[in-house]
């Protein structure tokens, strides 16, 4: 009896699995995202276990039994819909949806596989499971906080911060040696001879899908590496086709106020063309205009983007984005005085009561991005970046110059433009080999064309009848031209291998073995024109608005002034030859991570190995007949990250690691480069120092959309590099290995929350932003070490100090308030966001000068995003509110000099938006 039962048991078993099965398929869609695709969504039925994820094309597909069932859609950050369906043997049913923001709590949700999107909450839960410590802040954060360019973006994450005027970060108080960027996780090049990595506030917003902020090293990055790098991660679009259009216009409230706001005249305002040498330009006058012109300080914008999807036959698809965005900027610095040259007694050389400085720039930027997915287990995409950027900058600084203007009766202009342009090429690839195996690769071709076209100096000196040009020294009234030109060719390759299977179908551990790469040429060379007037004419009055009354051919012909180089006038036969020099430099690197799951514990441990070789040879004027130098490095860096999980909303995590830091190209150049206020000279003798690592992480995730995480960490550094001056006549300044060690420590708080809900369906809420960190560093200064290894002398101040860029405080806080109407077609968000950073060391001290130190200065921005329909959008910006005054001092015993001080002035901004 009980075999009969047993066999009616399998046969009805049987037919119960023989029976057909229906299929319920559909693509799941962003309702806030213009209907893009949503992948790795979750699509349940209801009171089974029966589910599955939504693919890369938000595409699912659910085989069951026929009957009735409720279909449940959620994806983090998101509301769940519910939906009923009948299915049918042998039937296909197909249900879309599209999912909204909502309030759906992160302990509610089963992901089992996510991906890094432009949605904040997208983004938290991405750093929840990743093994990794790392930051991401993406578009959708971006835009709410106002922000239209990556360094800016960059500092609204915790103990980052930007150097005033410029788009250069300090990431945990280290500066720009110390950090390095990439695109996709490929390397860009720098458009500034003088800096490591590229000028952040070029990259506009507009192509970023996100970017992510590794603070903790591990294995596939380069190792030169102490502070952070920042991977820029390209828009991917995925969805309806679309055609947006925006414009704008911007004003600078000490630019408006500015009665005489003027540049000078001929420079193209499209910022396009740049200048060239003229033609036989040590006996004829053919070059630009000195004049000045007055310009109208009203900015404006204007962009176009688009984007579409479209199926190739039954498995391939094309994604395809592009964005072409022009805009213009006017600045202006008010109430600034400037002081140089100062020595430990307090003996000011030049002190300028009146500086200020009005500059315009543009930025043009345009991108296309291909995706193409060749079925479901092989991806590629093609990037290509395209940025022109220009400045055209006026800079006058009123007062004392000893040896010319001992009255106070010193005035000196500068008119500097800059033209860069940067081309990134990219192809990157993904490949699911077997349910084992992947396969990621990329390589890159990156070109970069930087230039100063006629970068032009004159100084003057005011009397009873009128100003007068110096001629003291050669140099003092010049024109000079710089032109950069760098080509980089950079691969990347990894291969996983996951291994140890358990019970559950998933792996325990991963191998991640791969290879990077990086091939750099840089060529630069830059003439300086000297415009001397004669001894028997130094006594004929000019008008500083109106130069082309005295330099100019018939002046040149009756030997008025002459005009030289460093090498002598037009009888020396290589006069024109320029100051040059050359870098190659090689970086090929091999790496094996180990990720292991072991229960609540999982960690990576990896080993990276590099040959680094750098070539710098030159012909300046410390050393017209030419030189070369050599530097060759092989480095062993292992790091280690561990992740325990304290339970679903809790992590702890730990790192450590060893990396090192590379000088570059133009710190051990024997090249001169002139500002106002100081001259940089590179130092041959210059090496590499080397680094490790330390961090310790708690991090909690209340909800969906909130986050508390307290950071510790410390760096300690071998013989760290910083710009000191040097012992010359003109109290140049020099890179140099200051010490034996340095040690940067601290802690870090990041804190997100919504603060309040004001109704049920939380389409009206509160929310805030937090975070902060407070660093103290400490490095040795060892005069003895420099005389010891490099042809400079310096007698440091201190004996100690902190390193340059190092705030003791840190702070970035924003208040956010969201309201929605019309089915959440039309919304409104409104932000404050504020920044602050405290005292941090601009320079070294030496021969009993104090350091020069930036003092503390905060910002408060106001962002007001007005979306009125589907297609129409208004965004209101005000920045900089407070308008504080930033100061520069020099730190001396017998009492701080305010070296440097200005007012940046409000920045206002309006724009309309409309989407077809």
């Amino acid at each position: 009896m009980k075999f009969k039962l047993l066999l009616l048991t399998l046969l009805i078993t049987a037919f119960s699995f023989a029976q057909s099965k229906g299929t319920i398929t559909g693509t799941l869609t962003d309702k806030d995202a213009n209907n893009q695709s949503l992948p790795f969504a979750n699509a349940i039925i209801k009171g089974t276990t029966i589910g599955t994820n939504t693919d890369i094309d938000g595409k699912y597909t659910l085989k069951v039994a026929p009957g009735k069932y409720t279909l449940q859609f959620s994806f983090v950050g998101y509301e769940s819909v519910e939906v009923s369906v009948t299915v049918v043997a042998d039937q296909t049913i197909t249900v879309d949806q599209a999912l909204g923001s909502g309030s759906y709590k992160l302990e509610d949700v089963v992901v089992r596989s996510t991906v890094s999107r432009q949605k904040e909450t997208a983004l938290l839960l991405d750093q929840k499971n990743a093994v990794s410590i790392k930051q991401s802040i993406g578009s959708q954060e971006l835009a709410r906080k106002g922000v239209s360019d990556v360094a800016t973006a960059v500092t609204k994450t915790t103990g980052i911060t930007k150097q005033e005027g410029s788009g250069t970060i300090f990431v945990r108080g280290l500066g720009d040696r110390y950090n390095s960027t990439t695109m996709n996780g490929l390397p860009i090049p720098s458009n500034d001879p003088e800096k490591k990595n590229l000028n952040l506030d070029i990259f506009s917003t507009d192509i970023v899908e996100y970017i992510s902020i590794d603070k903790v090293y591990n294995g596939s990055i380069y190792g030169d590496f102490a502070g952070g790098n920042v991977d820029i991660i390209s828009k991917d679009y995925k969805g309806k086709g679309f055609v947006k259009v925006d414009i704008g216009s911007k004003v600078n409230t000490n630019a408006v106020s500015n009665d005489n706001f003027s540049l000078q005249t001929g420079i193209n305002d499209f910022g396009l063309k740049a200048s060239k040498i003229p033609s036989s330009p040590l006996t004829a006058y053919n070059y630009n205009s000195l004049n000045l012109e007055t310009k109208n300080p009203i900015a404006g914008s204007f962009g176009i983007s688009t984007g579409n999807s479209f199926d190739i036959g039954n498995q391939s698809k094309l994604n395809v984005f592009a964005t072409i965005n022009y805009s213009t900027n006017y600045s202006s610095r008010a109430d600034g005085s400037a002081k140089g040259s100062i020595n430990g007694n307090g003996v000011i050389n030049k002190n300028f009561e009146e500086y200020t400085s009005d500059s315009y720039s543009t930025n043009l930027t345009g991108m296309l991005n291909l995706g193409y997915k060749i079925n479901k287990a092989n991806k590629i995409n093609f990037n290509s970046v395209f940025i022109n950027t220009s400045s055209l900058t006026k800079e006058e600084f009123s007062g004392l110059i000893v040896d010319i203007a001992n009255d106070g009766n010193g005035l000196i202009r500068r008119n500097e433009f800059k033209k860069n342009a940067l081309w990134i090429n990219q192809l990157l690839g993904e490949h699911t080999l077997s349910e084992r195996t992947a396969v990621r690769w990329g390589t890159s071709l990156n070109s970069i064309d930087g230039q100063m076209p006629d970068r032009n100096q004159n100084i003057f000196r005011k009397e009873a009848d009128g100003f007068k040009l110096s001629n003291i020294s050669a140099p003092d009234n010049h024109r000079y031209y710089q032109e950069l030109q760098e080509t980089e060719v950079a691969a990347n390759l990894a291969v996983d291998y996951k291994f140890n299977k358990d019970f559950e179908g998933e792996y325990k551990g991963k191998f991640t073995a791969g290879y990077s790469g990086r091939a750099k040429n840089r060529d630069f060379e830059a003439r300086q024109f000297n415009f001397k007037t004669t001894a028997a004419n130094s006594t004929i009055s000019v008008d500083p608005n109106n130069l082309d009354l005295f330099y100019n051919q018939q002046n040149l012909a009756n030997n008025v002034f002459e005009i030289t180089t460093f090498r002598g006038n037009s009888q020396v036969p290589n006069a024109l030859d320029p100051q040059i020099y050359n870098g190659e430099q090689f970086i090929n690197g091999g790496f094996l991570n180990t990720e292991y799951n072991f229960g609540k514990l999982s960690g990576v441990l990896g080993l990276r190995g590099e040959y680094v070789f750098q070539k710098i040879a030159w012909e300046t004027q410390l050393d017209p007949a030419g030189d070369f130098d050599e530097l060759e490095k092989i480095a062993f860096l292992p790091s280690l990250t561990l992740k325990y999980t304290v339970n679903e909303k809790q992590n702890l995590r730990f790192g450590f690691s060893k990396t090192y830091t590379l000088p570059q190209f133009k710190e051990r150049a024997l090249f001169v480069y002139e500002e106002v206020n100081e001259v940089k000279v590179g130092n041959p003798d210059l090496y590499a120092s080397d680094d490790y690592n330390f961090d310790l992480k708690w991090e909690v995730f209340p909800s969906a959309d909130e986050l508390i995480s307290v950071t510790g960490f410390g760096k300690y550094i071998l013989n760290p590099m910083n710009e000191v001056t040097i012992a010359s006549s003109t109290n140049d300044i020099s890179f140099i290995n200051t010490g034996d060690f340095g040690y940067v420590a601290g802690a870090e708080l990041e804190y997100r929350k919504t603060i309040f809900n004001f109704d049920e369906s939380k389409s009206k809420k509160l929310t805030g932003g937090l975070n902060a960190s407070y660093l103290y560093s400490n490095q040795e200064l060892d005069s003895n070490k420099v005389i010891r290894e490099t042809d400079y002398n310096v007698v440091f101040t201190d004996a100690e100090s902190k390193f340059t860029g190092a705030s003791d405080l840190l702070l970035n806080a924003d208040l956010s308030f969201y309201t929605d109407w019309n089915n959440k077609e039309s919304n409104l968000t409104t932000t404050l966001a504020y920044t602050y950073f405290s005292d941090r060391v601009y320079a070294l001290g030496t021969n009993d000068r104090g350091n020069l130190v930036d003092k503390a200065y905060g910002s408060l921005d106001l962002i007001t995003k007005l979306k009125l329909n589907k297609k129409m959008g208004i965004d209101f910006i005000a920045k900089n509110i407070l308008d504080a005054t930033l100061n520069r001092t020099q730190e001396n015993k017998s009492g701080d000099i305010n070296v440097l001080s200005y007012k940046k002035g409000i920045n206002l901004g309006l724009s309309l938006n409309y989407q077809f």
